[in-house]
């Protein structure tokens, strides 16, 4: 068996137990004392991706990851990535590019094919870095996908690597988590453990202990330590939208993000979350999106089923409302193209074949073609007349969008040619781009709010900047409350 020297997996006893961050957090830890570390996971089911420079796509977790190792992320850390297109089909990226559609690969041949993908790109890692902190998906106890398992013991037995399992104890029921968990293992798999991590603890620890100590003596195995809840992280979350509406003081603008089904990279909102000038608030089924500056339609997976479902809300009707009192209205890529005058899907890449009628709002007419558009991108914005900002961020979509409108928005491709983006409404009300990210340059940032209808906003650090010290916040953490001594003595 591999040491953790080499690699160690971080398995959870449920979906959101705390593995993304714990890697994330292990990883920081690793990169702070001089290892040169990498993350990994084998297959990651996530509406929020990320674009690495040699344009492949994987989870957003792994980019966060990778930003932790202080590397640049790679299609090798996330080898198969699924995205939700409905409840019953996904699309299916491998190595960072997605399978034609014609592929269909049945429960029989879904680990024949994707199992060699995934040590491939395990080896890669392996060649390139000392040490590589994998994390598992969901729970290693789901018995019934056990024989198709690709992501936690599946992986962990084909690669032969030690394995910790996290548990949250906020969620209630830790030690049947954990106890039940273990148990639902096989004596290989039982073996391969090294250890508990109980996450978001809040009181008193010594209540704790005699759970602790019950759970040793019942397992045989360590736990390695209590990581508190820590509030506040400004970290790229997996997949979960965060449902905490936060408090301002001091509010200049209002922003509502209207959330459908298939909502697509949320972290896009991420930096208007964290400002203390913005009342952020993801709007949900029943709410009303009226009483915002701004309503922002977010990326999806499926626009034409989540343009239909905006419509069933009575969004539409309140959109129109909106902006008939002088609100303002932006669209990010899928969002965007809702904004356009239609929608055509040919091929049937998102859902049945055929065209839907957008909401009009911008003179464009996108079309689904097989081929996405994976790339990081840069340049500058200029919403209002004599005013620029920088900009960065990402593209990710399978449409091409003809656009007649003012493009306000200049990137420059990796020939320096300008290429523009994004469109304007003639009255200046409406905008929409392609660009996910595009709030994470706080100049950008300033720039939209400006054109939202705040004149003054403070500018904020960027996003890496406030996720640096968030990652080495929970680096610290996790130095000083886990028994790190255990899977590396020589650290």
């Amino acid at each position: 068996m591999l040491t953790p020297n080499e690699a160690l997996m971080v398995q959870g006893t449920t979906s959101d137990a705390g593995k993304s961050v714990l890697v994330a957090g292990l990883c920081r830890v690793l990169q702070r004392k001089g290892r040169r570390v990498a993350p990994f996971k084998s297959q990651n089911m996530a509406l929020n991706s990320a674009v690495t420079k040699e344009g492949g796509e994987i989870g957003r977790a792994q980019a966060l990851q990778a930003f932790a190792c202080g590397i640049e992320p790679s299609v090798h850390m996330n080898p198969i990535l699924l995205k939700p297109n409905t409840d019953m089909k996904a699309q299916v990226i491998v190595q960072g590019q997605a399978l034609p559609q014609s592929a269909s690969l049945g429960n029989a041949s879904y680990k024949q094919y994707t199992m060699p993908y995934v040590m491939d790109s395990f080896a890669q890692l392996r060649a390139q870095y000392q040490t590589i902190i994998i994390e598992g998906a969901g729970s290693p106890a789901e018995i019934n996908l056990r024989a198709n398992d690709i992501a936690n013991m599946g992986f962990a037995e084909a690669a032969d690597v030690p394995v910790i399992i996290v548990a949250d104890i906020d969620r209630g029921g830790v030690f049947a988590h954990l106890y039940g968990t273990l148990a639902l293992l096989s004596p290989s798999e039982q073996d391969r453990v090294l250890g508990f991590v109980i996450n978001r603890f809040r009181g008193d620890i010594e209540l704790l202990k005699p759970g602790l100590t019950w759970l040793e003596q019942k397992t045989g195995k360590p736990v390695l330590g209590v990581l508190p809840y820590l509030h506040g992280l400004q970290l790229d979350a997996e997949d979960a939208v965060e449902t905490q509406q936060t408090t301002r003081d001091e509010v200049k603008l209002t922003v509502y993000v209207p959330v459908v089904p298939r909502m697509s990279n949320h972290t896009d909102f991420d930096s208007l979350r964290a400002h203390p000038e913005i009342n952020f608030q993801f709007r949900y089924q029943g709410q009303s999106l009226l009483g915002a500056d701004l309503i922002i339609l977010p990326g999806s997976k499926s626009v034409a089923a989540d343009l239909q479902f905006l419509r069933e809300q009575g969004w539409e009707q309140q959109i129109q409302r909106h902006l008939r009192y002088g609100g303002k209205l932006m669209g990010i890529c899928g969002g965007y193209q809702m904004l356009g005058q239609t929608l055509s899907d040919p091929l049937g890449l998102e859902g049945e074949a055929g065209e839907t009628r957008g909401l009009g709002y911008l003179a464009l007419e996108t079309t689904l073609a097989p081929n996405k558009a994976l790339t990081q991108v840069a340049g500058k914005i200029s919403l209002i007349t004599g005013h620029t900002a920088t900009l960065k961020g990402y593209e990710i979509h399978a449409g091409i969008t003809h656009v007649s409108e003012q493009q306000p928005i200049e990137l420059i491709d990796q020939a320096q040619q300008v290429q523009p983006e994004g469109a304007l409404s003639e009255d200046g009300h409406i905008f929409g781009s392609y660009c996910h990210g595009i709030f994470d340059d706080p100049y950008a940032l300033a720039h939209i709010m400006k054109w939202a209808g705040v004149n003054t906003l403070s500018l904020m650090e960027s996003r890496d900047k406030q996720q640096l010290k968030s990652l080495d916040r929970l680096a610290d953490v996790i130095e000083q409350e886990l028994n790190l001594s255990v899977l590396w003595p020589n650290l």
